[in-house]
C-alpha cells in the first residue's frame, strides 16, 4: 500500500483488482468447502476400515495361541500387485485404489496345520485393509495440504487484499476530490482576477 500512486490510472487499476478479487473469492469458497467435505469423507472411510481391521483382530483372538506352532505365514502370503488410478478432486490428483492382487504360495495340505487355511484368508483381508488405509491416508494428506493452501488464499483475499484495495480506492478518491476542489478554487480566483 505504500507504493500506490494517487492518479486516475491507479484508481482504475485498483478498481479492476477489486473486481478480480471479488470474482475469484466465491470460487475459492467453493473449493474450500469441497475439500473439507472430501477430507471428512476420507476420514469416515479410514475409520470404517480401521473398525473392520479391529473386528478381524478380535475374531482371530480366540485362536491366536496356535500361531506359536511352526508355520512361516510371511512366506505364504505376499502382495503381488497394487493397482491405483488417479482421481481429480478440486484440481488435485489423488491416488485411488483400484485393486490389490495378493498371492498365496502353494503349500502342502498334509504337512501344514489345519488352521493355515483360515490364517491365510485372515492375513489376506488384513493386508488389503492396510493397503486401503494407506491409500486413504495419502489422499487425506494431499487434500489436507490443498485445503490449507486454499484456506490461506481465502484469508488473504478476505482479510488483506480486498480491504487494502478498498482503502486504496478510498484514499485515491479523496485525493482526487481534494485536487478537484483546489482546482475549482484556483479557477474561481483566476476568474475574479480576470474580471
Amino acid at each position: 500500500m505504500a507504493g500506490i500512486k494517487l492518479t486516475k490510472i491507479e484508481l482504475k487499476k485498483q478498481k479492476d483488482s477489486l473486481k478480480r478479487f471479488r470474482r475469484y473469492l466465491p470460487t475459492l469458497y467453493i473449493k474450500k468447502q469441497l475439500l473439507q467435505k472430501e477430507v471428512a469423507r476420507i476420514n469416515e472411510q479410514i475409520e470404517l476400515n480401521r473398525k473392520a481391521e479391529k473386528s478381524i483382530h478380535e475374531s482371530v483372538a480366540p485362536w491366536q495361541g496356535v500361531f506359536c506352532e511352526q508355520a512361516d505365514l510371511g512366506k505364504l502370503v505376499s502382495v503381488k500387485e497394487i493397482i491405483t488410478g488417479l482421481d481429480n478432486i478440486a484440481g488435485i490428483d489423488i491416488p485411488v485404489l483400484e485393486s490389490v492382487k495378493i498371492e498365496t504360495e502353494p503349500y502342502d495340505f498334509f504337512e501344514t496345520p489345519l488352521w493355515i487355511d483360515s490364517a491365510v484368508l485372515v492375513i489376506k483381508e488384513l493386508m488389503e485393509l492396510k493397503i486401503r488405509i494407506s491409500v486413504l491416508e495419502t489422499q487425506k494428506k494431499l487434500l489436507s495440504e490443498e485445503l490449507r493452501i486454499t484456506s490461506q488464499r481465502v484469508n488473504l483475499f478476505e482479510k488483506v487484499k480486498i480491504p487494502e484495495t478498498v482503502d486504496s480506492i478510498s484514499r485515491i478518491n479523496i485525493y482526487l476530490g481534494d485536487l478537484q476542489t483546489v482546482a475549482a478554487g484556483w479557477a474561481r480566483m483566476a476568474k475574479k482576477k480576470i474580471s
